[in-house]
Protein backbone atom coordinates (compact mmCIF):
# COMPACT_ATOMS: atom_id res chain seq x y z
CA UNK A 1 0.00 0.00 0.00
CA UNK A 2 1.20 3.56 -1.05
CA UNK A 3 1.31 5.97 1.63
CA UNK A 4 0.42 9.79 0.90
CA UNK A 5 3.48 11.95 0.92
CA UNK A 6 2.44 15.13 2.07
CA UNK A 7 4.49 17.95 0.49
CA UNK A 8 6.97 19.41 2.66
CA UNK A 9 6.74 23.80 3.28
CA UNK A 10 10.03 25.34 1.52
CA UNK A 11 11.61 28.39 2.43
CA UNK A 12 14.72 30.27 0.04
CA UNK A 13 17.58 31.70 2.06
CA UNK A 14 19.97 34.06 0.38
CA UNK A 15 23.54 34.04 1.78
CA UNK A 16 25.01 37.06 1.23
CA UNK A 17 28.21 38.97 2.31
CA UNK A 18 32.00 40.21 0.43
CA UNK A 19 34.12 38.06 -0.75
CA UNK A 20 36.00 35.93 1.85
CA UNK A 21 33.89 36.47 4.57
CA UNK A 22 33.59 32.88 4.75
CA UNK A 23 30.38 32.48 3.11
CA UNK A 24 31.44 28.64 1.58
CA UNK A 25 32.95 28.09 4.47
CA UNK A 26 30.17 28.16 6.95
CA UNK A 27 27.90 26.58 4.11
CA UNK A 28 29.76 23.85 3.94
CA UNK A 29 30.05 23.20 7.63
CA UNK A 30 26.21 23.75 8.00
CA UNK A 31 25.82 20.59 5.54
CA UNK A 32 28.49 18.50 5.54
CA UNK A 33 29.92 19.46 9.43
CA UNK A 34 33.46 19.48 7.61
CA UNK A 35 36.02 22.15 6.83
CA UNK A 36 36.13 22.30 2.83
CA UNK A 37 38.82 24.10 1.14
CA UNK A 38 36.93 27.13 -0.68
CA UNK A 39 38.04 28.93 -3.66
CA UNK A 40 35.55 32.53 -4.32
CA UNK A 41 32.18 31.60 -5.43
CA UNK A 42 32.26 32.63 -9.02
CA UNK A 43 28.54 32.44 -9.40
CA UNK A 44 26.57 30.37 -6.92
CA UNK A 45 26.23 27.56 -4.77
CA UNK A 46 22.61 25.93 -3.54
CA UNK A 47 22.32 23.10 -0.59
CA UNK A 48 18.71 22.20 0.77
CA UNK A 49 19.06 21.85 4.42
CA UNK A 50 16.14 19.80 6.44
CA UNK A 51 15.24 21.55 9.39
CA UNK A 52 11.49 21.48 12.13
CA UNK A 53 9.85 24.37 12.60
CA UNK A 54 6.15 24.67 14.30
CA UNK A 55 6.58 20.72 14.57
CA UNK A 56 7.01 20.45 10.79
CA UNK A 57 9.82 19.07 8.57
CA UNK A 58 10.80 21.71 6.04
CA UNK A 59 12.84 21.83 3.19
CA UNK A 60 15.50 24.92 3.05
CA UNK A 61 17.28 26.16 0.46
CA UNK A 62 20.29 27.91 1.02
CA UNK A 63 21.79 30.18 -1.94
CA UNK A 64 25.49 31.11 -1.43
CA UNK A 65 26.00 33.99 -4.03
CA UNK A 66 29.30 35.27 -4.83
CA UNK A 67 31.06 38.34 -3.11
CA UNK A 68 33.26 40.04 -5.23
CA UNK A 69 32.68 43.49 -6.47
CA UNK A 70 31.61 41.99 -10.39
CA UNK A 71 29.24 40.07 -8.47
CA UNK A 72 27.41 41.95 -6.43
CA UNK A 73 25.45 43.62 -9.23
CA UNK A 74 23.80 40.26 -9.67
CA UNK A 75 22.77 39.77 -6.02
CA UNK A 76 19.22 40.86 -6.74
CA UNK A 77 18.94 38.92 -9.44
CA UNK A 78 18.36 35.68 -6.57
CA UNK A 79 15.88 37.85 -4.49
CA UNK A 80 12.69 36.74 -5.77
CA UNK A 81 11.17 34.43 -3.29
CA UNK A 82 13.43 34.91 -0.78
CA UNK A 83 12.29 34.35 3.20
CA UNK A 84 15.28 35.85 4.97
CA UNK A 85 18.28 37.10 3.96
CA UNK A 86 21.61 35.66 5.97
CA UNK A 87 24.87 38.28 5.85
CA UNK A 88 28.08 37.44 6.56
CA UNK A 89 30.62 39.23 7.63
CA UNK A 90 34.42 39.08 8.48
CA UNK A 91 34.68 40.61 11.57
CA UNK A 92 38.61 40.95 12.00
CA UNK A 93 38.47 42.95 8.67
CA UNK A 94 37.73 46.45 9.87
CA UNK A 95 38.65 48.10 7.05
CA UNK A 96 35.81 46.49 4.69
CA UNK A 97 33.16 47.32 7.29
CA UNK A 98 32.17 50.28 5.54
CA UNK A 99 31.88 48.29 2.41
CA UNK A 100 30.16 45.62 3.45
CA UNK A 101 27.34 47.77 5.75
CA UNK A 102 27.24 49.58 2.22
CA UNK A 103 26.60 46.41 0.51
CA UNK A 104 24.16 45.44 3.20
CA UNK A 105 22.20 49.00 3.01
CA UNK A 106 21.80 48.41 -0.98
CA UNK A 107 20.28 44.81 -0.28
CA UNK A 108 17.56 45.56 1.88
CA UNK A 109 16.29 49.05 -0.22
CA UNK A 110 15.31 46.09 -2.75
CA UNK A 111 11.31 45.79 -2.98
CA UNK A 112 11.55 41.91 -3.36
CA UNK A 113 12.99 42.06 0.58
CA UNK A 114 11.02 44.04 2.07
CA UNK A 115 10.32 42.84 5.78
CA UNK A 116 12.11 39.65 5.67
CA UNK A 117 14.17 38.89 8.51
CA UNK A 118 17.86 39.85 8.55
CA UNK A 119 20.66 37.45 10.45
CA UNK A 120 24.09 39.06 10.13
CA UNK A 121 26.26 36.46 10.71
CA UNK A 122 30.05 38.13 13.04
CA UNK A 123 32.20 35.17 11.38
CA UNK A 124 35.59 34.56 12.24
CA UNK A 125 35.12 34.97 16.08
CA UNK A 126 37.93 32.47 16.84
CA UNK A 127 40.16 34.67 15.35
CA UNK A 128 41.98 37.61 17.73
CA UNK A 129 40.20 41.02 17.70
CA UNK A 130 37.16 40.17 16.29
CA UNK A 131 34.35 42.57 16.47
CA UNK A 132 31.98 41.77 19.13
CA UNK A 133 28.37 41.44 18.94
CA UNK A 134 27.86 44.80 20.21
CA UNK A 135 30.47 46.53 18.08
CA UNK A 136 28.63 44.77 14.99
CA UNK A 137 25.03 46.41 15.88
CA UNK A 138 26.76 49.76 16.40
CA UNK A 139 29.21 49.41 12.86
CA UNK A 140 25.90 48.21 10.79
CA UNK A 141 23.51 50.76 12.43
CA UNK A 142 20.91 47.78 12.80
CA UNK A 143 18.36 49.61 14.72
CA UNK A 144 18.05 52.34 11.75
CA UNK A 145 18.47 49.62 9.22
CA UNK A 146 16.03 47.31 10.29
CA UNK A 147 13.75 48.96 11.94
CA UNK A 148 10.76 47.27 9.15
CA UNK A 149 12.10 44.26 9.55
CA UNK A 150 13.29 41.25 12.29
CA UNK A 151 16.87 40.89 12.82
CA UNK A 152 19.70 39.49 14.75
CA UNK A 153 23.13 39.26 15.38
CA UNK A 154 24.91 35.76 15.67
CA UNK A 155 28.53 35.62 16.70
CA UNK A 156 30.09 32.46 14.42
CA UNK A 157 33.01 30.68 13.65
CA UNK A 158 32.57 29.24 9.72
CA UNK A 159 35.70 27.31 10.51
CA UNK A 160 35.39 25.47 13.89
CA UNK A 161 31.83 25.44 13.95
CA UNK A 162 31.09 27.58 16.76
CA UNK A 163 27.31 29.24 16.65
CA UNK A 164 27.25 27.92 12.82
CA UNK A 165 23.95 25.10 14.03
CA UNK A 166 22.92 28.33 16.23
CA UNK A 167 22.74 31.01 12.94
CA UNK A 168 20.91 28.12 11.25
CA UNK A 169 17.80 27.59 14.27
CA UNK A 170 18.15 31.41 14.68
CA UNK A 171 17.33 31.06 10.93
CA UNK A 172 14.38 28.67 10.74
CA UNK A 173 12.76 30.21 13.98
CA UNK A 174 12.57 33.60 11.89
CA UNK A 175 11.44 32.81 8.51
CA UNK A 176 8.29 33.00 7.53
CA UNK A 177 6.49 29.41 6.12
CA UNK A 178 3.96 29.65 3.08
CA UNK A 179 1.59 28.68 5.49
CA UNK A 180 1.53 31.87 7.66
CA UNK A 181 0.35 35.00 7.56
CA UNK A 182 2.57 37.29 5.20
CA UNK A 183 4.72 34.54 3.59
CA UNK A 184 6.28 35.05 0.39
CA UNK A 185 5.08 32.31 -1.93
CA UNK A 186 7.75 29.87 -2.95
CA UNK A 187 8.58 28.10 -6.00
CA UNK A 188 12.54 27.24 -6.85
CA UNK A 189 11.33 26.07 -10.19
CA UNK A 190 10.47 29.98 -11.15
CA UNK A 191 13.70 31.17 -9.31
CA UNK A 192 15.98 28.48 -11.33
CA UNK A 193 14.03 29.60 -14.44
CA UNK A 194 14.48 32.71 -14.06
CA UNK A 195 17.75 32.78 -13.46
CA UNK A 196 18.43 31.07 -16.27
CA UNK A 197 16.65 33.08 -18.86
CA UNK A 198 18.42 36.12 -17.36
CA UNK A 199 21.64 34.42 -17.69
CA UNK A 200 20.61 34.05 -21.31
CA UNK A 201 20.41 37.90 -21.92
Amino acid sequence: MGHLVSKQPEVQVLLLGLDNAGKSTLLYKLKHGADVTTVPTIGFNVEMLEARKNRKSISVTIWDVGGQALMRQHWSDFQQNTAAVVFVVDSTDRERLDEARRELENTLRSEQLRGRPLILLANKQDVSGALTVTEMKDSFNLRKTCFDRDWFVQPCSASTGFGVQEAFRRVVHMVRLPSEAGAVKENIKDTVHYLRSNSRQ
